[in-house]
């Protein structure tokens, strides 16, 4: 009997993307692995200048959805954690804390994603020998307000005032 690989499942607003779901579906394919999914408790808005750990009321919903859309689809997940504030330290953490066999680092498409813009894939490849897949998410997570493709607004500048008539 072949033992399961351990996979660390990294995710915030695209926890139950369908893109997430089917990458972890093919990874099933290829071979028997169990899942544990990491949620980082990333406060939105000004509420991280108040309270750092601001982001655990939201973070705990969406990992539980996330979860139970993994179980749905017949992922074997193995333990749901919200952690730091900091995906950086909340990957560091749990892999100070449990042994994996690989990483899944699901994000939002480039254009919006806070991750990629933090280069999240790149510096946990450099921070473990592990291997890494990057999913990008093309929608929001099940409770998030849009599941269409995300697309970045363009910017109107504001209205300049006519200059003085001399």
């Amino acid at each position: 009997m072949s033992t399961k690989a351990r996979v660390l499942v990294v995710a915030n607003r695209t926890v139950d993307s369908s893109e997430l779901i089917s990458s972890l579906r093919r990874r099933m394919a290829r071979s028997p692995a169990c899942f544990t999914l990491l949620v980082p408790a990333v406060p939105r808005g000004l509420a991280w200048a108040a309270d750092m750990k601001a982001g655990a009321r939201e973070a705990v919903p969406r990992a539980d959805a996330g979860a139970a859309r993994m179980h749905a689809a017949g992922l074997d997940v193995s333990a749901t954690m919200v952690g730091d504030p900091d995906p950086i330290a909340a990957v560091g953490d749990l892999l100070l804390e449990r042994d994996f066999d690989e990483i899944v680092i699901s994000t939002l498409p480039h254009s919006v994603s806070r991750w990629l813009r933090l280069s999240l894939p790149q510096r946990v490849r450099r921070m473990t020998e592990l291997p890494v897949t990057h999913v990008t998410a093309r929608e929001l997570s099940r409770r998030g307000r849009s599941t269409r493709p995300l697309r970045r607004r363009p910017v109107r500048p504001a209205a300049l005032p006519a200059p003085p008539v001399s």
